[in-house]
């Protein structure tokens, strides 16, 4: 049994990072009342900037600081896609699950068909992404060592950084405080004298950058090629920010447990040990457990207040 947990342990890492990344991109825009179904959307369109621009550059600079460019302009594309869904949902008080779909439904085809017009294929392909390594010393700590420090990317780390920053963000900084005050309370918050709209408007923002990064990292880590798809994990991604309830070390539980269910599912025909479950059952188990988990906490959940419901700067 141990051998098995040591063997998917750093696979199911590497799947679990895209994940948190985009549930915590979820967090902020749902923490400032802007729900964003459009997670999937903005992932797929942040996995095919970052396809496009390492395919475009890596005949033409070397090493991984095209690796990092692909990245940061992910960063930039979910941004701006984000941006769509704020304009509906903020200034034209659209409905936010008819807005978030709409995103998810434009990002796939656009993309789709600019790949196919770029390559003639629809798929873009990288030579090389991130190449994962040891850390020194740490990995050859006992047990510890080959589960966390084995095969892992940088990538990791830097989306590690970036949950610890959110959550200090959150709960520690006067920002973070305006941002779920408005998620809660946005007419008390406006009467405090916040900017209820634009503190939506970074939220929605923040989440595009976020849930765009995850995208890319699916390509430049374990992928290795846009097809116009990022397997349903942008709703995997909203549903682990449900499971965690709305908070980011709950939200790191949540897609740890997504993550582990996913490689196990994904392995499970090449170690021997599982492959005498069938295979559909292990694929479907963490969405039935998702659906359980809903119902279960349905009654407890800690969402928002505000979240899905449209504001108005001139109602008292």
């Amino acid at each position: 049994m141990w051998t098995i947990i040591e063997q998917i342990f750093p696979y199911a890492i590497v799947f679990t990072i895209p994940l948190l990344i985009t549930a915590l991109g979820g967090l902020f825009s749902e923490r400032s009342g802007i729900v964003n179904i459009g997670l999937e959307g903005l992932m797929i369109s942040g996995a095919f900037a970052s396809a496009l621009t390492v395919n475009f550059l890596q005949d033409k600079m070397q090493g991984s600081t095209i690796l990092w460019i692909g990245l940061l302009v992910a960063v930039v594309v979910g941004i701006l896609f984000s941006l769509l869904h704020a304009f509906a949902s903020i200034n034209l008080s659209a409905d936010q699950v008819i807005s978030g779909t709409a995103i998810n439904m434009i990002a796939m085809a656009l993309t789709v068909f600019l790949a196919r017009n770029i390559t003639g294929s629809g798929n873009i392909r990288i030579t090389s992404g991130f190449t994962p390594f040891d850390v020194p010393v740490l990995s050859q700590i006992p047990i510890i060592g080959d589960l966390l420090f084995t095969k892992t990317y940088a990538t990791t780390w830097f989306i590690l950084v970036v949950l610890l920053l959110s959550a200090f963000i959150l709960n520690k900084t006067k920002f973070g405080l305006r941002l779920k005050s408005c998620g809660e309370f946005p007419q008390a918050a406006q009467a405090a004298g916040i900017n209820v709209v634009r503190i939506r408007y970074i939220g929605v923002m923040i989440s595009g950058a976020l849930a765009g990064l995850g995208g890319a990292i699916i390509i430049l880590t374990y992928a290795g090629e846009f097809t116009g798809s990022v397997s349903g994990l942008g709703f995997l991604a909203l549903a682990s920010l449900i499971f965690g309830q709305w908070r980011p070390l709950g939200i790191l539980g949540a897609t740890l447990f997504f993550g582990f269910a996913s490689t196990i599912a994904n392995v499970s025909q090449v170690i021997p040990e599982l492959a005498v479950i069938p295979p559909i059952i292990l694929k479907i188990f963490p969405y039935v457990v998702t659906l359980i988990a809903l119902v279960i906490f349905s009654k407890s959940s800690q969402a928002p207040k505000a979240a899905g419901e449209p504001f108005d700067p001139g109602k008292r």
